[in-house]
């Protein structure tokens, strides 16, 4: 009887692991290009208005120039403060194009907003400038 609890418990477990995990990446997101302009605004999130500032705009110079900018507000994966400072990989979902950026700030169209530097990375066809968007799919990863 009690190993069949501890066993109940386990699959449980597993489960939420495992769900969590399936929780950090989305296909087919809208990615839209933001004016960020890290380079411009000699890498400060406070000039650049992101919403993170308040919490990593007092990192190394090497932590801010690292990765390229993006907003989130993906259909997976932490919000607000608890997505700031984190990375993803994104993959531009018709060509394959891939980048990986840090994100700084939010957004509200359900996905991403990326620097205009990264976008023009990733939309290696140009489709994405005349639309306005690309869609991308994105994976959290370690920084």
């Amino acid at each position: 009887m009690e190993g069949d609890h501890k066993l109940r418990l386990f699959l449980v477990v597993l489960a939420c692991v495992a769900g969590a995990s399936r929780a950090q990446s989305a296909s087919n997101v809208k990615a839209r290009y933001h004016y960020y302009n890290p380079e411009e605004n000699h890498w400060d999130l406070n000039a650049a208005h992101a919403y993170c500032a308040p919490w990593y705009a007092n990192q190394s110079m090497a932590w801010l120039q690292k990765w390229g900018w993006t907003g989130f507000c993906g259909p997976a994966g932490p919000t607000g403060q608890a997505a700031c400072g984190k990375c993803l990989n994104v993959t531009n979902a018709k060509t394959g194009a891939k980048a990986t950026v840090r994100i700084v700030d939010t957004c509200s169209d359900g996905g991403l907003k990326l620097d205009a530097k990264v976008f023009r990375m990733l939309d290696t066809t140009k489709e994405g400038y005349h639309l306005g968007y690309i869609m991308a799919n994105y994976l959290f990863v370690s920084c």
